[in-house]
């Protein structure tokens, strides 16, 4: 079988990124605050910041920086019934930031197509939601180095024996993806990303596009070929809609790897380059001290997807 290769020719550059997954809802949603654990007094980066009259000032002048998620992204980010918290990789990221940041974070739950646009006005500050880079993205949003990296793979029914060799056998087929994400211009071929090159290998494929991976892996759940014939989505989407007890699995190889990291609105009325810095800070930080790899570990069964592959 002919292995899917993104091969990856240079270093992902700060302000490049865009959308790996949709949103579950179009309307904006505003949750209640939740608090980080303000640092205060630990050297956070608030307290020895010199910004002056952009938004890294106001946000620490605040004590609040206001985050954008999508809970439909279990184990990225999901909204426990029980406590009425948010939880997961990308929760776990964005608290992290705002801790060495020295505030705390107030949520939201922006469409995504609201999300990627940009002219975010002021509703929230950041976006982590494990977006991924294309060039369009860079046109309104500003980007962090990633701080993770995950496998896009194929997922079909599990009664499926047609789907082996992913340069072939998914030629013609019906394909589930959230639509707007980089699987959606992957099988268009449409993926650009300044310093990547994609080997795309799935020719004429009828794309149907859904508001959230998890609604496309549904449908595909409903039976072998009924619906569609296969869902491309993230490893880690689809690795938790498999442990929770669906009739999908994965085949073949990964048919490339998606840099994620934090965004920014350009059009921001307060300049964001200075508190896009000091994301990017706390991220480095968190590569170097192992809480990136830590968090990855607890919630992607063991496994580090904050290496470069």
């Amino acid at each position: 079988m002919r292995r899917a290769l993104l091969a990856l020719t240079a270093v992902v550059a700060s302000s490049v990124l865009l959308a790996a997954c949709g949103d579950s809802d179009d309307n904006n949603q505003t949750s209640t605050e939740t608090p980080s654990g303000n640092d205060s007094g630990t050297g956070a980066i608030c307290e020895t910041t010199n910004a002056t009259g952009d938004l890294l000032a106001e946000i620490c002048e605040k004590g609040v920086i206001t985050v954008s998620t999508d809970p439909a992204y279990p184990p990225q980010s999901s909204l426990d019934a029980k406590t009425g918290e948010y939880e997961g990789f990308d929760i776990d990221t964005a608290t992290e930031i705002a801790k060495r940041l020295g505030v705390n974070v107030a949520w939201e739950e922006p469409s995504w197509d609201a999300i990627t646009a940009g002219g975010w006005n002021g509703r929230w500050d950041m976006s982590v939601g494990s977006m991924t880079p294309t060039n369009d993205r860079q046109e309104v949003l500003y980007f962090t180095d990633p701080y993770y990296y995950t496998p896009a793979v194929v997922v079909v029914h599990e009664d499926n024996t047609s789907v082996q060799d992913l340069s072939t056998d998914l030629d013609g087929k019906t394909i589930g993806v959230c639509s707007g994400c980089t699987y959606d211009q992957f099988l268009n071929k449409e993926l650009v990303i300044d310093g990547f090159t994609f080997d795309f290998i799935i020719d004429d494929a009828t794309v149907k596009g859904y508001d959230t991976d998890t609604t496309a892996l549904q449908d595909l759940a409903v039976g072998d070929g009924r619906r569609l014939d296969a869902v491309i989505t993230s490893s880690t989407t689809a690795q938790g809609y498999i442990n929770s007890g669906k009739p999908v699995k994965i085949v073949g190889d990964p048919v490339f790897y998606e840099p994620l990291a934090a965004a920014f609105d350009r059009s921001s009325r307060l300049n964001a380059e200075s508190l896009l810095a000091a994301a990017n800070e706390a991220i480095a930080a968190m590569h170097a001290d192992g809480t990136l790899s830590a968090m990855s570990k607890k919630w992607y069964d063991g496994l580090d997807l904050t290496v470069q592959k």
